[in-house]
């Protein structure tokens, strides 16, 4: 286990100060040319961030760390980090580190008063991790550069009133656009994420086959998500695009389709059902089932008889 001490920046002019940039023209905004950034003459090195980053880059010679996941950037890809995020880069020993690219710096005071405040809270992806990247095609990732770079333009010109409204505006443009690709990847990534699914379904089973349901309950998102090595956001992000449902219903139909197929195989007591599928209390099971089929699990069982 790494013993490191990351490094935490609470404002963009520290981060500036020690990659040795230019003081930031703005104190809550900055687009930087990461092709300028000294190199950092470490093996290993952990960052926390206090404000947003989002990430374009390309052709990088290391390998980014978040949570137990690691990833290498051959191709152009964009990545996003919230205030608070551990981000380890591993570098190989002896060699310049090399990356091309943008990143784009935004403390959360920029967004204060705002409806972007909240907004951008949203944006499930700023929680996914740096292995479930979003990656662009030619055209996409000339597009995104574009708002970056009038961004840059706006609070390089005289600030004035306008200012921040048009630099927000184009920082909602540029997650809308983020969110719209996220969408299109999980479905032309299908065979990766049809991959995933049915992983998902032989934990689900191997779960609901042994004592786990009776020992712990029913899985968690986090557990399920954990057990795949992605992360809780990015499963429901992709069920919801492929499947329409999120992790939490579709583990609920999972356990529904259980239930029933013991409420018309075998003659335990609904009680007993309840139990065996991780349940406390059998008006539990009995609201789940009812909410999901219109009927009571005795409704249900004698529909078959």
């Amino acid at each position: 286990m790494s013993n490191i001490q990351p490094y935490r920046f609470k404002t963009i002019s520290e981060f500036h100060k020690f990659r040795g940039l230019p003081k930031p023209e703005h104190p809550l905004i900055s687009v930087i040319n990461v092709e300028l950034m000294n190199d950092l003459l470490v093996d290993e090195f952990h960052v926390i961030k206090d404000f947003y980053s989002i990430a374009m880059k390309r052709n990088l010679n290391y390998k980014v760390k978040y949570g137990q996941n690691s990833y290498d950037f051959d191709e152009g890809v964009m990545f996003f980090t919230s205030p608070g995020q551990l981000l380890k880069l591993t570098f190989e020993k002896d060699e310049p580190v090399y990356q091309s690219g943008w990143m784009l710096l935004i403390h959360p005071d920029f967004l204060w008063n705002t409806p972007l405040a909240k907004t951008i809270r949203q944006y499930e992806y700023f929680s996914y991790l740096v292995n479930e990247a979003l990656f662009l095609s030619e055209k996409e990732e000339t597009m995104m550069t574009g708002i970056v770079q009038y961004m840059e333009q706006e609070y390089h010109a005289n600030i004035d009133q306008f200012s921040q409204t048009v630099i927000l505006a184009q920082l909602e443009l540029l997650l809308t656009y983020a969110d719209r690709f996220y969408q299109r990847q999980f479905i032309t990534r299908k065979i990766a994420n049809h991959q995933i699914l049915a992983r998902l379904e032989d934990i689900l089973d191997n779960y609901f086959k042994s004592d786990s349901l009776v020992q712990n309950g029913l899985p968690t998102v986090g557990f399920i998500a954990e057990s795949l090595n992605i992360s809780s956001n990015y499963l429901g992000s992709m069920l919801k695009v492929l499947t329409g449902q999120n992790a939490r219903q579709h583990l609920h139909d999972k356990l529904i389709g259980l239930a029933k197929e013991k409420l018309t195989t075998t003659d335990l007591s609904v009680s007993e059902i309840a139990y065996a599928l991780g349940f406390e209390h059998s008006q539990s099971f009995s609201k789940l089932f009812k909410n999901k089929t219109d009927l009571s699990p005795l409704e249900f069982r004698h529909s078959f008889n």
